[in-house]
C-alpha cells in the first residue's frame, strides 16, 4: 500500500518545472495501475522554489488521466474566495467523478498572507467565515449571503459536495474540525487533540469522524532503493533541500511530522525520521504489516529520469513481494486496497 505526494518544489539545481509537472501526471496514471491509494497535492504560495500554488489545476489534469485514483488536496482556505472555490471544486468533482477530497488548513506563513493582502492574525476568523459559506454553496442549492443570491452551477456530482477534512497540529485545529463535523487529518499530534476533537463533535451535534493523528516521527517522504547507500548519494541533496525548506518555514515546530533540522545529507539520514530511503525488503515488511509507504517521487525537484526507478520499484517489486510473504491471494491484498480507498473517500 502506498500513496504519492506532490508539492512540485523545483529548486534551481533540480529539474525544470515543465518536466516535473508532466512527470507528476504520468506518475499518477502509472500509480493508479499499480495499487496506489491516493495522490496527495499540497499548496503554498510565493516560495522561492516554486511550491505548487494551484492544487486544483494539477488535480484536474491528473483526474483527466486516471479513472480510480483518489485525489486528496490540501487547501489553505483563507486564501480563497469561497464562491469561486466552490465553483472550481464542483467542476473538479464532475471531472473526477467524485474522486477529489479536501483537507483544509488555515495557513501559517506570514509571507503568504502578505502575498494575498490578508491579516495573518485573522486567519482563524477568515477560515470560519469562508467554510460556512463554502459548505452551503456545495450543496447545489441557492444560497443567500450578505443579501446576495449565490448559486453554484453546475453542482458537484457528489451529493452534498466533495468530502472535506480539517488539517493542522493543534487543539484549535481539532476543535474546528469537530465544530463543523469534519474528519481530522492532522499533520502532527499534541496531547489532547483526539479528546478535543471528539468533545467538539458531540458538543455541536456531530458523531466523531475519522481522526488521523500521526506522531512527529512519522516519515513523510519515503524512497525504496536496491542500494540504499547509492540512493542517498544520488538523491540525498534533493531530500535535504525539501527538509531545509520546511524547517525554515516552521522554526521551533516540534509537533508536526516531517520537520527536521538536518544540516547535511548525512545528518538527515541518521538523525531524523522525516525523509527515509529503505531497501526493498524493508518496504515489503512495512506493507506486509499493513503499513502505508508515503512516497514523494519528485521530492525537492528530483529529475524524473532519476525518480521513476524508485517509484516503479514499489509497484513492481514491493507490492508483489508483500503479497507473497503474506501467503495470501492477490484478492486479499486488493480487498485491503479497496477498504483503504473507501476509508479515504468517506473520511476526507
Amino acid at each position: 500500500m502506498f500513496s504519492i505526494r506532490f508539492d512540485m518544489r523545483a529548486p534551481a539545481f533540480g529539474a525544470p518545472t515543465t518536466d516535473l509537472y508532466a512527470a507528476a501526471i504520468d506518475m499518477s496514471a502509472w500509480a493508479e495501475e499499480h495499487g496506489c491509494l491516493a495522490a496527495v497535492l499540497c499548496e503554498h504560495h510565493g516560495s522561492e522554489d516554486g511550491y505548487l500554488p494551484a492544487p486544483l489545476v494539477l488535480a484536474a489534469a491528473i483526474a483527466a488521466r486516471t479513472e480510480r485514483l483518489v485525489l486528496s488536496l490540501v487547501v489553505i482556505l483563507p486564501f480563497y474566495d469561497p464562491v469561486r472555490l466552490a465553483e472550481e471544486m464542483a467542476v473538479l468533482d464532475i471531472i473526477s467523478r467524485g474522486r477529489a477530497s479536501y483537507v483544509f488548513g488555515i495557513g501559517y506563513r506570514p509571507e503568504e498572507f502578505e502575498h494575498f493582502g490578508l491579516d495573518v492574525k485573522r486567519r482563524g476568523r477568515l477560515a470560519d467565515e469562508k467554510l460556512d459559506l463554502l459548505r452551503s454553496l456545495l450543496t447545489g442549492q441557492p444560497t443567500v449571503h450578505d443579501g446576495r443570491r449565490i448559486f453554484v452551477s453546475p453542482p458537484p456530482q457528489t451529493p452534498g459536495g466533495p468530502a472535506l477534512m480539517w488539517g493542522g497540529a493543534s487543539i484549535a485545529a481539532a476543535r474546528r474540525a469537530g465544530r463543523y463535523g469534519l474528519g481530522l487529518l492532522a499533520n502532527g499530534t499534541v496531547a489532547g487533540m483526539q479528546e478535543a476533537y471528539e468533545s467538539a463533535c458531540r458538543e455541536h451535534g456531530h458523531e466523531p469522524g475519522a481522526a488521523l493523528l500521526p506522531p512527529p516521527d512519522t516519515p513523510t517522504v519515503t524512497f525504496v532503493a536496491d542500494d540504499v547507500d547509492a540512493a542517498w548519494n544520488e538523491i540525498g541533496e534533493y531530500l535535504l533541500h525539501d527538509a531545509r525548506m520546511y524547517a525554515q518555514w516552521n522554526p521551533g515546530n516540534e509537533v508536526s511530522a516531517g520537520i527536521s533540522n538536518a544540516g547535511d545529507v548525512a545528518s538527515l539520514r541518521t538523525d531524523f525520521p522525516s525523509h527515509r530511503i529503505i531497501s526493498v525488503d524493508e518496504a515489503v515488511e512495512i506493507v506486509r504489516r499493513g503499513g502505508i509507504l508515503n512516497l514523494s517521487p519528485l521530492c525537492g525537484g528530483i529529475p524524473p529520469d532519476l525518480a521513476w526507478p524508485y517509484l516503479k520499484r514499489v509497484g513492481e517489486q514491493v507490492l508483489p513481494g508483500a503479497a507473497r510473504s503474506n501467503d495470501s491471494s492477490p484478492d486479499g491484498l486488493s480487498d485491503a486496497f479497496t477498504d483503504l480507498m473507501t476509508n479515504q473517500r468517506s473520511s476526507r
